[in-house]
């Protein structure tokens, strides 16, 4: 009995050591505190008609770009945006003419916190400009103020426990890793630009799938070296397919601007910008966002004035190749003295894969526009493209 006992209890000490604890990851569990993500797009719709009583057909075109890039240490937090929209339209009037509009808007914000690492008090300088057909005068401004929270960029932690998944699909690995390897996994994700520079974009993928290897090698879900399957599958899942930024955390801030002109025609001119800003991962494969800021001047013939924009998104990964994209942008302008003017624009777009850069788009849109001379719901339907830059 004592010899059964004995080698009863060996057995049981091989297989604790033999199979790895499993590990219920989420987001929430990445604690790399340097990280940066860098979002560019370039996308294009179009929608053609003519109904019954057209005198004509119809046309609309929809062009427009973004760049978001986002670079945090546990000192400083920098953004940089760019959006770019552009639109040709026709209507089925007799005898109408196209009208084209465009905007474009830019920022550059850096959020520096009085004690390093910490989720508390920042200040923070921003400049912003901005310029829409419908106006002569450019939108300028420059601000500084107070806030307080922090935003954590996961996408590396959303990169690996994408790619866990898909070896353990393939049959590549057994198991989960630890939270810790799940970290060192991330993190040597979150590094592919330093590969990229040390090794040459040519062949540093080689060298990073390769120390992703070793951190899955040492957490005993992986017994010897990945087998060609399981490299391929890693570099499906890392280079391939383009998973959508995650985020999470908060902030708020509150600052004075000095407006160097607006699209009213206000020049030199202080004011006040107000904001927040919320980001929870709802699963791995959903992101739920908003944003608000609210800005004003002060100026003794507007001082009634005020402007307020949100804008809240709801993005979910159908599956590695399908992506739904939903938003709701409010924008209220209150006009000293004038009619106020408020815009409601709701969007639902499906996105379908065809390559890693290039997906097919699909959108369905509606814009709701009161106090102004053309009020009432405007509706779409369209199908085109968006080219991702970076």
């Amino acid at each position: 009995m004592k010899q059964k006992s004995l080698k009863l209890a060996v057995l049981v000490a091989m297989s604790a050591i033999a199979i790895p604890a499993t590990a219920d990851v989420t987001l929430y569990d990445y604690t790399e505190a340097t990280s940066a993500f860098e979002d560019a797009y370039l996308s294009a719709s179009a929608n053609l008609a003519r109904t019954r009583n057209d005198a004509q057909a119809s046309y609309n075109l929809d062009v427009n770009g973004k760049y978001n890039k986002v670079i945090s240490t546990p000192k400083r937090d920098t953004s940089f945006r760019l959006n770019a929209d552009g639109q040709v339209t026709r209507s089925g009037k007799k005898d109408a003419k196209k009208e084209d509009a465009y905007s474009i808007s830019g920022s550059s914000t850096i959020d520096t916190y009085f004690r390093e690492g910490s989720k508390g008090a920042f200040w923070f300088g921003k400049v912003s400009a901005g310029k829409t057909s419908a106006s002569e005068d450019w939108d300028t401004a420059l601000g500084v103020g107070l806030g307080y929270g922090r935003v954590v960029n996961v996408t590396p932690m959303a990169k690996a426990i994408r790619l866990v998944e898909a070896l353990n699909y393939r049959g590549s690995i057994h198991g989960k890793p630890s939270k810790a390897v799940y970290n060192k996994i991330a993190n040597i994700i979150a590094k592919e630009a330093e590969y990229a520079s040390k090794h040459g974009r040519k062949d540093y993928q080689k060298y990073w799938i390769a120390d992703i290897e070793s951190a899955l090698r040492g957490s005993g879900v992986l017994a010897g070296n990945l087998n060609a399957a399981g490299v391929l599958q890693a570099r499906d899942v890392l280079v391939d397919e383009r998973i959508s930024t995650r985020k999470y955390g908060w902030k708020v801030r509150a600052g004075l601007n000095y407006i160097g002109s607006n699209f009213n025609g206000i020049k030199n001119k202080p004011g006040l910008e107000l904001g927040a800003e919320y980001h929870l991962p709802l699963s791995n494969r959903t992101q739920f966002s908003n944003e608000a800021v609210l800005t004003t001047v002060f100026d003794n013939t507007a001082s009634d004035a005020y402007k307020f924009l949100n804008n809240m998104t709801l993005t979910h990964e159908v599956d590695s190749r399908i992506d739904w994209e939903n938003s709701w942008k409010l924008q209220y302008d209150k006009i000293d003295g004038g009619q106020d003017i408020t815009t409601n624009t709701l969007s639902s777009t499906f996105l379908y894969e065809l390559t890693n850069s290039l997906d097919y788009s699909i959108q369905a849109k509606a814009t709701h526009t009161d106090g102004t001379a053309n009020n009432g719901i405007d509706r779409s339907l369209n199908m085109g493209i968006r080219y991702r830059l970076k």
